[in-house]
């Protein structure tokens, strides 16, 4: 693999450990956390919700790292990953509950901003976007 190759690379791979590392805390440590973001329908399923979506978030980074001949299709699976779990993200913010140092309406208003931003970097980082436009 040339240099370029490798750099074009970077984006992607972070995005992939991020995922895996956070897949890996849905299932340990930050799962008490992670329960606090399950929207308040599935308040009955919380455990099997943040297990689960922790066992997918690892598959996806892992793929992100592993699989880079599937990268656009990967892309495409994470960017809808981060577009379904954006629901617990705006229930956090409406039912005004605290996890990860958001204990503020305003953080929990800020941190809705960033959820594109992991859209796109999932668009992006694999080339799903460039793909798309190139139909």
């Amino acid at each position: 693999m040339s240099v370029k190759g490798f750099v074009q690379r970077i984006p992607q791979m972070v995005l992939g450990f991020a995922l895996a590392y956070a897949g890996i805390g849905h299932l340990t440590t930050s799962r008490m956390e992670f329960r606090a973001q399950v929207p308040t329908v599935f308040a009955d399923y919380a455990d099997f919700v943040v297990l689960a979506s922790g066992v997918v978030e690892i598959a996806l980074g892992v793929g992100l790292i592993a699989l880079w001949r599937f990268r656009v299709q990967i892309g495409w699976l994470v960017a809808a990953f981060f577009v379904a779990v954006f629901w617990g993200n705006i229930s956090q913010y409406v039912n005004g509950v605290d996890a990860f140092g958001l204990d503020t309406d305003t953080k929990r208003l800020v941190r809705l901003f960033f959820q594109p931003l992991l859209v796109a970097w999932a668009l992006l980082s694999t080339g799903a976007w460039s793909a798309w436009r190139r139909k």
